[in-house]
């Protein structure tokens, strides 16, 4: 019998329990992940990751919640990222075809979503492998929860072009787009490159356009901003933009 995919959650980033009384309780990790799903996560012994040391930096978290069932040098790992060809992926499924429970782990937040894992559990589908889905952080809906836009129809982007020309087009087809369906539009950026998408948004957008920027969320230094594109703009000439440079940032457009 094959095993188990478990679609396992990471946090958004390092929670840091000195900094919150969220987890004040507890460990820090009790704030972000449910305990049931830290018990869980802690019992596999085989992981496919994006990366596979920042993967360990992570079990040698969660095994100072839960006791690991092996030492994390002796936990597998193996690596699925956006260098791993399509031909890669059925050795991937080893594991599970042998009956071994296997985590599939994001760099950040959920696996499969706004993430190579998506490839994986479709195929694990295909082999008829149980696919499930543990309870975590999504930073896409975090953000949609706090920005006060559209919770009814949003759509996720991805990341925009950097060439300043072809950015600006973008933006300006997400606006019509989120005008026309009424729809909110999320995207992320590079974090070192986060000024320059919040100034391209003010620049390019309707001035009653909205615009969120949601920064380390689910984080004691998170921070959630609605503003208009005008406000926006006038903000950022004043220099009283956001926080956010190098951080993990989401952002959303909602045109009238």
């Amino acid at each position: 019998m094959a095993g188990i995919l478990y679609l396992v959650p990471n946090t958004l980033g390092t929670p840091d329990a000195s900094n919150s009384g969220r987890a004040a309780a507890g460990h820090p990790l009790d704030a972000i992940i449910p305990r049931e799903v830290q018990a869980l996560t802690a019992r596999l012994d085989h992981f496919i990751a994006e990366n596979a040391k920042t993967t360990r930096a992570f079990l040698k978290l969660l095994g100072s919640a839960q006791p690991l069932k092996k030492p994390i040098q002796e936990i597998s790992i193996a690596e699925l990222n956006v260098n791993t060809p399509p031909a890669g992926l059925p050795a991937l499924l080893t594991p599970l075809l042998a009956g071994h429970d296997v985590g599939l782990i994001s760099e950040a937040g959920v696996p499969a979503v706004a993430d190579p894992g998506a490839n994986l559990v479709r195929l694990a589908h295909q082999h008829g492998i149980t696919v499930k889905p543990l309870v975590g952080p999504s930073s896409l809906l975090l953000s949609v929860m706090a920005s006060g836009l559209n919770g009814q129809s949003f759509a996720f982007n991805g990341y925009l072009p950097t060439d300043v020309t072809a950015r600006a087009k973008r933006i300006r087809q997400l606006e019509e787009r989120s005008r026309h369906e009424k729809q909110t539009q999320l995207l992320i950026e590079t974090p070192y490159r986060n000024a320059a998408m919040l100034e391209a948004l003010a620049a390019t957008c309707q001035p009653a356009t909205l615009i969120s920027v949601a920064t380390d969320l689910s984080l004691p230094q998170e921070s959630v901003r609605t503003q208009t594109a005008a406000q926006w703009k006038t903000a950022l000439t004043a220099g009283k933009g956001p926080d956010f440079h190098k951080k993990p940032t989401v952002f959303l457009l909602l045109a009238d």
